[in-house]
């Protein structure tokens, strides 16, 4: 299993003019410092509107600037969303073909279809057409890449013959994820050959692997991948906080660790009300969501403390030898990546470089040496 940061950008209250420059400023110095520490990628999300919570909404920007200043770390779009009008696929191949020709082959492609009442509605999206959508796009920009003239008339895009340009460095194209948190979806990016983004918040092990077995169960039913070949890594999402000392680390995570978990509930609790509201005809992919409705309305999440989720091991924190067995229990997922959510909240730049360090020196190495 390798490793990797995941960025959502916070930007905490109260703040001033100058906290935006210093969020963005601390992710750059953090993706050079991982970059001489091994982790395999660095990954931030496409979000919009979530204040405080993430304020990373034009992130292919920031990878331009990680890539002029790293060597050797893959840049992973954490991910870049489908569904329309968020951003047509003549764009996101544009992006990201000019993302890998700078960085000299260093792409990692994630897609989605977004999960929150905020951003959909913000744009006009159509809460229920989002994974048709997203599926549609993923196929335009798998065209883009590997043809020289393309032409599609689709439900959502259509475009005459054209040259999209320029084409990414690496061939037949950058590896592509596609991001779930619903069961069937772990089995649907199998089915489509896609590399696997499995994002759940506070999710145990034991719960990851069955999500992981599916994927790879889907997997071995591919028989025509969405891409130019099958794409089966897979990915798994948790907060990561490690320090000299057990006490330490639990110090600097508990408030950040519990803010993130309790919001993300918030925020994609909001979707099963809201398709409810405007009585669209529900196509089922948010089902998953209705969990996460029903712990906010009974006040559920408000328990999601970091002794909880230490208990569940849903969350990593502590000294390294701590850190080292509760990766561990990650590795026995089947994961053969995993995205390490460092700053989910106001974790000081310090404390954040301090991690990166920490698992560069102590675990990064432990999990080599087993490979």
């Amino acid at each position: 299993m390798k490793f990797a940061l995941f960025y959502e950008i916070p930007v905490p209250r109260p703040w001033t003019p100058k906290s935006e420059f210093e969020a963005f400023q601390n992710t750059l110095e953090q993706a050079v410092y991982a970059d001489k520490f091994g982790f395999d990628s660095v990954w931030t999300v496409e979000h919009h509107f979530l204040e405080e919570y993430s304020h990373c909404s034009n992130p292919e920007v920031l990878y331009g600037a990680i890539a002029a200043r790293t060597e050797r770390i893959r840049i992973g779009y954490g991910v870049r969303l489908g569904p329309k009008p968020y951003n047509h696929p003549v764009r996101s191949a544009e992006s990201a073909a000019v993302l890998d020709l700078i960085s000299g082959g260093r792409v990692e492609f994630g897609t989605g279809r977004s999960a929150t009442r905020i951003e959909m509605e913000g744009f006009g999206v159509a809460p229920n057409q989002t994974r048709e959508m997203w599926r549609e796009a993923v196929g335009h920009i798998v065209d883009c890449w590997t043809h020289e003239y393309t032409e599609f008339t689709g439900k959502h895009w259509q475009m005459p013959r054209r040259r999209v340009q320029p084409k990414p460095f690496q061939e037949p194209h950058p590896p592509i994820w596609g991001a779930t948190g619903s069961p069937d979806g772990h089995r649907m990016m199998g089915e489509l050959g896609l590399g696997l983004l499995s994002f759940s918040v506070g999710t145990p092990p034991e719960e990851l692997k069955e999500r992981i077995d599916l994927y790879r169960a889907g997997i071995a039913n591919c028989t025509k991948p969405i891409g130019r070949y099958v794409h089966d890594r897979a990915a798994c999402f948790t907060m990561v906080n490690c320090a000299p000392t057990k006490q330490e680390s639990y110090d600097v995570s508990r408030e950040s660790f519990a803010w993130y978990a309790k919001t993300s509930a918030e925020l994609v609790s909001s979707v099963p009300l809201w398709l409810e509201e405007i009585k669209a005809q529900n196509d089922g992919t948010y089902d998953y969501l209705q969990v996460a409705r029903e712990a906010v309305e009974q006040r559920l999440h408000e328990l999601a403390n970091l002794e909880n989720l230490l208990a569940m091991n849903a969350v990593i924190a502590g000294d390294p030898d701590e850190v080292i067995e509760r990766c561990k229990a990650y590795e026995a997922t089947g994961a053969d990546l995993l995205f390490c959510l460092v700053n989910p909240y106001k974790i000081p730049h310090d404390k954040v470089m301090q991690t990166i360090e920490l698992l560069g020196k102590y675990v990064i190495p432990e999990f080599e040496a087993n490979a």
